[in-house]
């Protein structure tokens, strides 16, 4: 077998009607959600999940409550996709039906995009500080990495897997260490208003992996080995980089970016944080990667490569103007769309017989699941509405009206994310029923 044939077989399919390749077991899948959980934005996002004024465990316990809620709801989209051996967005063709897949498609191309902007903007960011150098250059070289890594996936995976986790646990068990050397006075400033709404935050980040679980989880030998490998994988680096942010937050009373500075202070934190710059490159990755994947479920025959290509350009240039402070609202945004459609898919899912899932170019449109899909998002945001400043204040001010219509105390102080869940999961089942029937 020549060169070109041992790729073709070890690697990700170019276009949609291409077989995957089950190469990944339970350590690459371990080790590349591990590696995707070890992100600088979550101690940047962490002056989000802060409760001012509380013990710091009443903190640490929200984090730790939103990631395993979060990632349980990872594993099982990971395993799904692992069954069908089908990309996430169309492992939703069985849900809805190929064309009304379209619809979450869409979302997921706009999230993804921003994700990947974000990572590149993180990465410049805290390379810019770390060299003391200007941003661009740091940009334009985290946009063209992340662009030639989405080219060969599979074995961006397996580096992960063997190599950067290790280099990734060093430095977080360093900065650790380093963090904790300092005396940890009680946090008086924050952006959570109730132990839910810290929760909701950690919840958005494994929830903004849904979409994409499957695109990798694809290629796992086992429903097992990809459920256990995203959940445990991500979970576990969600705790820890989101407690180390809380941490830095209370030692050094920094907040979002300026945390990274912090960081910086510690002895030999330079080199720590440079190695957590380097191991973020795989977020930005993936993101261009799956942006590639989700638009083959409209255009199953384009060259995903040809598509990751066009995404990490734009994603690049967006990089360049985009103020990455203003982040909190957009991951809140992605928890009210995709919570709810994680448990319209999971339930319907697993209630479906093995085999019936339909994933084909002729899945029949079942535009009837479209209904909890939406309700458990209007539930998500008559219990928390999305904040925008600036320009969306609007939106926020429509929604905030409709709780005054109904009579929803604004500071209730529930979890949206589980709310808007609940809703979605109790209106599937009667759906999957009346379903059943009519077949």
């Amino acid at each position: 077998m020549s060169t070109s044939d041992d790729v073709r077989t070890t690697e990700a399919p170019l276009t949609l009607g291409e077989a995957p390749p089950p190469t990944l077991g339970l350590r690459d899948t371990f080790g590349l959600w591990a590696n995707l959980g070890v992100s600088l934005l979550l101690p940047v996002a962490a002056v989000f999940v802060v409760l001012p004024g509380r013990p710091l465990s009443v903190t640490l316990t929200a984090i730790v409550v939103g990631a395993v809620i979060g990632s349980i709801l990872l594993g099982l989209v990971a395993a799904a996709g692992a069954r069908e051996r089908v990309p996430g967005m169309v492992l939703l063709r069985g849900l809805l039906g190929r064309r009304t897949s379209w619809l979450p498609t869409a979302f997921n191309l706009v999230q993804c995009v921003g994700w990947a902007t974000f990572e590149i903007v993180i990465i410049a960011e805290a390379a810019s500080r770390v060299l003391d150098a200007p941003r661009w250059p740091f940009v334009l070289a985290a946009g063209v990495l992340a662009t030639a890594m989405a080219l060969r996936p599979l074995g961006v995976v397996r580096v992960l897997a063997r190599y950067a986790i290790w280099a990734a646990l060093a430095a977080v068990v360093y900065l650790f260490v380093q963090v904790l050397s300092e005396p940890l006075p009680p946090l008086e400033g924050g952006g959570a208003t109730s132990f839910w709404t810290a929760a909701d935050i950690v919840i958005a980040l494994p929830v903004s992996w849904l979409p994409l679980a499957a695109d990798y989880t694809r290629h796992a030998r086992s429903a097992r080995a990809a459920g256990v490998g995203a959940g445990v994988g991500y979970g576990l680096a969600t705790v820890a980089m989101f407690t180390l942010g809380v941490l830095a937050l209370a030692a050094y009373g920094s907040g979002g970016l300026d945390v990274i500075d912090a960081l910086l202070a510690v002895p030999l934190g330079a080199l720590a944080v440079l190695v957590l710059v380097t191991v973020e490159l795989d977020e930005a990755f993936a993101n261009v990667y799956s942006t590639a994947v989700s638009a083959q479920n409209v255009v199953g025959r384009l060259d995903r490569r040809v598509l990751a290509v066009a995404v990490g350009g734009v994603a690049t240039l967006l990089a360049f103007s985009l103020d990455v402070v203003a982040y909190e609202p957009f991951l809140f945004l992605i928890g009210a769309v995709f919570v709810p459609l994680a448990g319209v898919l999971l339930v319907a899912y697993w209630l479906t017989p093995r085999g019936r899932w339909d994933t084909s170019d002729t899945a029949p449109a079942r535009p009837l699941y479209l209904l909890p899909w939406v309700t458990g998002f209007v539930a998500y945001q008559l219990t928390l509405p999305t904040f925008f400043p600036g320009p969306g204040a609007g939106w926020t001010a429509w929604w905030s009206a409709r709780q005054a219509d109904l009579g929803i105390d604004p500071a209730n102080g529930w979890s949206a994310s589980l709310v808007g869940l609940a809703v979605a999961v109790a209106l599937t089942v009667p759906v999957v029923l009346a379903t059943r029937r009519r077949g």
